[in-house]
């Protein structure tokens, strides 16, 4: 079995550029854009490049100070840990970038995560270099391939309008916490912010026996 989430909204509680905009004032800016492109109404791709370009020049050691502060969501730990022990892969794809998706990875005992780079030119931000484009089950098919998961044994966890295609490749789709658009697509919404109320939700769906894990 194999679950994949988004990062940003699912597995921290917070939106990694918006923050990092608030240290030079651009935040306005930064989270309408942000909002476009969670909601799907402009060019995704476009959006990210054009965000990244309003923060240029931030120092590298601002952009770790706000990637290692990000919260990690509610319940997320335990949902892992959980699926990990029960012997799940876990995958995360990600708009967002390696500064933030590293220490996820660690944390949270991730099998492997698909994301975009930050670049940085004399310790300044400088641009993007996008791998994780619009079309997330793309970067997701290249493991699911790999490690030989079929569609039925797939959950995905997500928010936004650039993860709806996510739920091509999977049997289960949870919109958590996320917009109309997912959510029309979805198997199944959750509004409340705890991941660990996924985990009924697997249960009830595939008639297994998961623990329920009780978040700290």
């Amino acid at each position: 079995m194999l679950a994949i989430f988004d990062v940003e909204g699912v597995l921290y509680d917070a939106e990694y550029l918006p923050i990092l905009a608030e240290k030079i004032n651009k935040e306005e800016e930064i989270w309408a854009i942000t909002k476009k492109g969670i909601q799907g109404s402009i060019n995704w791709e476009e959006g990210l490049k054009k965000r990244v370009e309003l923060l240029k020049g931030l120092d590298i050691e601002t952009c770790k100070e706000v990637a290692n502060s990000l919260p990690i969501m509610n319940g997320a730990l335990e949902t892992c840990k959980t699926l990990k022990d029960a012997g799940w892969k876990i995958m995360a794809v990600s708009g967002g970038f390696t500064i933030m998706t590293d220490r996820l990875k660690k944390e949270l005992n991730l099998d492997h995560v698909y994301t975009n780079e930050l670049l940085f030119k004399d310790g300044k931000l400088d641009g993007v270099k996008i791998n994780v484009d619009s079309d997330k089950a793309k970067s997701a098919r290249i493991k699911i391939e790999e490690w030989n998961v079929p569609k039925d044994e797939i959950v995905v966890v997500v928010d936004g309008a650039n993860d709806i295609r996510l739920f091509d490749i999977s049997n289960l789709g949870i919109a958590y916490r996320a917009q109309n658009l997912v959510k029309d697509l979805a198997t199944v919404s959750l509004e409340e912010k705890n991941l660990t109320k996924i985990i009924p939700i697997i249960n009830e769906h595939y008639s297994i026996q998961l623990p329920i894990p009780v978040s700290s």
